[in-house]
């Protein structure tokens, strides 16, 4: 059996950072498959019904945010809206057969409805009034719905592939709407259809689906329909245990893109969460794919971390090529730095990048950290690296610009030897030479070696900074 997952969002605003894991699993369920079974196909499916809030910025945000992860699918995308005739072709069907029935409930009734049984303390369900009602009893001037004439004894279950055996009694699922009164499909119908033409086999989820999926496991047998295999996921809390939201921050892929994290960091945490592989943190895209299986989900909400995110991406950042990390940088540097880009900034970044990349743990931060590298003359300095250069921190400076400018080849040893060889001439400490330097060179206080980036700004960039810094004193 070829297995077939699909993502579905609802393209009503940004890709959540949990439908991003959704997305992961499907894909990374179907691609196990492919590689190392009878096949796997990653479908996905636009569900955009919902005219009134679905936007095309939001669709293509999302497919943005796909292609950044690297979740690419099967096919073309399909919008659920092109497909509203196929759905209420499957609600007639219901209807011709006896699995579904019009009701013609006024918005009043339906309220008076809710009403009393919010009164009662009772669950919101529609009652049942138009189920084995006469139609010629329909008051006139009301369009009606389609409802599914849903099974009223006995229990739906569902075999979950994360939770096992769950059940629900079938008195706690009401007559839901197929088809409204304006023609247009529900949800629950239109999943359902497109669900089994497209031929899904496993549908993978959310928890907060599992009510959806005993509803929607109704139509599938109205229709004499083999339902796909389910699997619900643990919703993702933040780190105070409640359902993430905006206030615990970013909860868009998007966002977590501009604040400088790799694609391939937020993968392997987002797999993580909610998923393992013994104590294997660190997980490429091949051993994802050849690791997953649903069998290794948890069933507990995970936690989201933002600190330990931010290390996973420390380290892929350690491991992505220093040409690569040039390319990422770059562009964030030419749209931070208003003063004035080097020429031969990108020249300087790829020297420097092997050290820079050991301190950073996003692109943000390797951007900053590298910024003194990329940024014209004059350079400006911090609060911090202004107060290092009193005057007492200048008079050692323009002492020492004379000796650095005589070393011969202008490299990292040569210019600690020369600086070493002032600091003991002149009976101060090291630090106390080194750190005025750091602070004039880098425009800041902390920095790979300094001896390394003089070599990297080379003696003409290096010597001009200082002047810059000299000059400003008088």
């Amino acid at each position: 059996m070829t297995v077939v997952t699909r993502f579905a969002p609802s393209p009503t605003g940004y890709l959540h950072i949990g439908s991003a894991r959704t997305a992961l699993y499907n894909w990374l369920f179907a691609k196990h498959h492919a590689q190392y079974g009878s096949g796997g196909r990653f479908l996905l499916r636009i569900e955009d019904t919902d005219r009134q809030r679905s936007t095309q910025q939001a669709v293509d945000a999302i497919i943005d945010g796909l292609r950044w992860l690297g979740l690419d699918w099967d096919g073309e995308a399909l919008s659920q809206f092109s497909r509203i005739a196929r759905h209420a072709e499957v609600a007639h069907q219901l209807l011709a057969a006896g699995n579904a029935y019009k009701c013609y409930c006024t918005p009043e009734e339906l309220q008076e409805m809710r009403d009393a049984a919010r009164r009662a303390g009772r669950p919101v369900r529609y009652d049942g009034r138009w189920r084995g009602r006469d139609p010629a009893e329909a008051p006139k001037g009301v369009d009606p719905v389609i409802r599914l004439k849903a099974t009223t004894e006995g229990e739906t279950v569902i075999d979950d592939l994360v939770f096992g055996h769950i059940t629900v009694g079938n008195d706690q699922l009401d007559d839901m709407v197929l088809l409204r009164a304006d023609g247009t499909p529900t949800y629950m119908l239109a999943v359902v259809v497109d669900d089994h033409d497209s031929e899904i086999t496993h549908i993978i989820r959310g928890a907060d689906h599992q009510r959806n999926s005993f509803r929607q496991l109704q139509i599938y047998r109205a229709q004499g329909w083999q339902a796909p295999l389910f699997a619900h996921l643990p919703l993702i809390h933040g780190a105070d245990g409640a359902k993430l939201s905006k206030r615990h921050g970013a909860v868009g892929v998007e966002t977590y893109r501009e604040e400088g994290f790799l694609p391939e960091a937020l993968c392997n945490y987002l797999l993580r969460l909610g998923w393992s592989h013994g104590n294997d943190e660190i997980i490429s895209r091949d051993q994802a794919i050849e690791w997953f299986g649903l069998d290794a989900v948890g069933r507990s909400a995970a936690r989201f971390d933002r600190d330990k995110l931010a290390s996973v991406n420390g380290h892929y950042i350690r491991q992505t090529a220093d040409a690569a990390l040039v390319d990422l940088v770059l562009p964030r540097l030419k749209a931070s730095l208003k003063g004035g880009f080097a020429v031969d900034a990108s020249t300087r970044l790829m020297k420097g990048m092997a050290e820079l990349k050991e301190r950073a743990q996003t692109l943000v931060e390797l951007a900053d950290n590298a910024a003194f590298y990329a940024h014209t003359r004059p350079l400006p300095m911090d609060g911090a690296a202004a107060k290092t250069l009193d005057t007492a921190a200048r008079s050692r400076l323009r002492a020492l610009r004379d000796r650095l400018a005589g070393v011969d080849g202008w490299s990292a040893a040569g210019l600690e030897k020369a600086t070493r060889a002032y600091a003991e001439g002149t009976a101060v400490k090291l630090g106390q030479v080194a750190q005025p330097l750091r602070a004039a060179l880098t425009g800041g206080t902390a920095s790979p070696g300094i001896f390394d980036v003089m070599e990297i700004l080379g003696r003409d960039e290096s010597l001009g900074r200082l002047d810059d810094v000299l000059a400003a004193a008088k």
